[in-house]
């Protein structure tokens, strides 16, 4: 039977990390949350566009209160909507899921919702940037917004959201994440549709969500999930890196090199795609001589720490 890595106390976010590597992740988490912000503000949502997640009911809820408290004349702000969403799930996420980049989940959800009202009250005013071509806004909306959550994934983070609600249901089920994110994101359009009362709206989203998807995959070609084999000497520091730096899991498999019939020891994991290159530059970095090969993984659950 394969040994198995155990599961010792994370460390903290940014430990044994550089000062400069740290400064790069910090500019990319910015940056990410900036475009993702600028998406919602500028194109997004002043276009009536409902582009799935948490922001998508925000900016129904937005469109909804508008006129209905003299506090907030313009509706309610769609960053700050977001936030009471967010919270609970994240919240939700840390109990069921265990987040790993939890101080950088929480900065990324934290800077879209302040960059977001912020443009909104002193940029756009909640009038499109383009008048009347909604179609644009859908496009270019989508491709901005895909470039921020790449952004935000090569940190290694994400912005929370409704992906949250749907791993946790998916968890310990024989049920796709993929497709129950697709079914929450496609009642947020509903809801949309219900409350703009125009046909307009779900046809422009869908656009958002495909130029969005499009352009992360453009970006980042791998899979969701990566199947990791690593063949290294040096396997206590492999250990070191793979559960204490990065908080992963994996299974040591024995085997024997048909060549030398040496023993080898060969490690196993499932990887997220926002996880691949922070992996590789470890590794690579502590044994420039190991071997990583990697192939799509076709289970989208993560297998439980045994």
């Amino acid at each position: 039977m394969p040994n198995v890595l155990s599961s010792p106390t994370i460390t903290p976010l940014g430990k044994g990390i550089n000062r400069k590597k740290f400064i790069e992740e910090a500019l990319l988490l910015v940056v990410g949350a900036f475009c993702q912000a600028t998406a919602y503000s500028i194109f997004i949502a002043p276009a009536g566009i409902v582009s799935g997640g948490v922001y998508g009911i925000s900016i129904t809820i937005n469109h909804l209160t508008k006129g209905l408290f003299s506090v907030f004349p313009n509706g309610f702000p769609i960053g700050g909507f977001s936030l009471l969403l967010n919270i609970p799930l994240f919240l939700l996420a840390a109990k069921q899921l265990g987040f790993r980049s939890g101080g950088k989940t929480i900065a990324t959800f934290l800077l879209i919702a302040f960059f977001t009202d912020l443009f909104t009250k002193y940029i756009t005013h909640g009038k499109p940037i383009v008048e009347d071509d909604p179609f644009l806004c859908a496009v270019y909306g989508g491709a901005v917004l895909g470039l921020g959550v790449y952004l935000t994934f090569r940190v290694g983070s994400t912005s929370a959201g409704t992906d949250v609600l749907a791993r946790v249901i998916a968890k310990g089920k024989n049920l796709k994440t993929s497709n129950l994110i697709i079914m929450v994101d496609s009642l947020v359009v509903l809801f949309g549709l219900l409350a703009f009362a125009d046909i307009k709206v779900p046809l422009y989203s869908l656009v958002t969500i495909f130029v969005y998807g499009k352009f992360v995959d453009l970006l980042s070609p791998e899979n969701p999930n990566k199947a990791v084999f690593i063949v290294s000497d040096q396997i206590d520091s492999m250990r070191k890196i793979i559960i204490e730096e990065l908080g992963l899991r994996a299974t040591l498999l024995t085997g024997k090199g048909m060549y030398a019939g040496m023993p080898k020891q060969v490690i196993f994991m499932i990887v997220e795609r926002k996880d691949m290159a922070k992996l590789k530059r470890l590794v690579l970095a502590t044994d420039e001589k190991a071997f990583i090969a990697t192939t799509n993984a076709t289970n989208d659950t993560i297998p439980p720490i045994i």
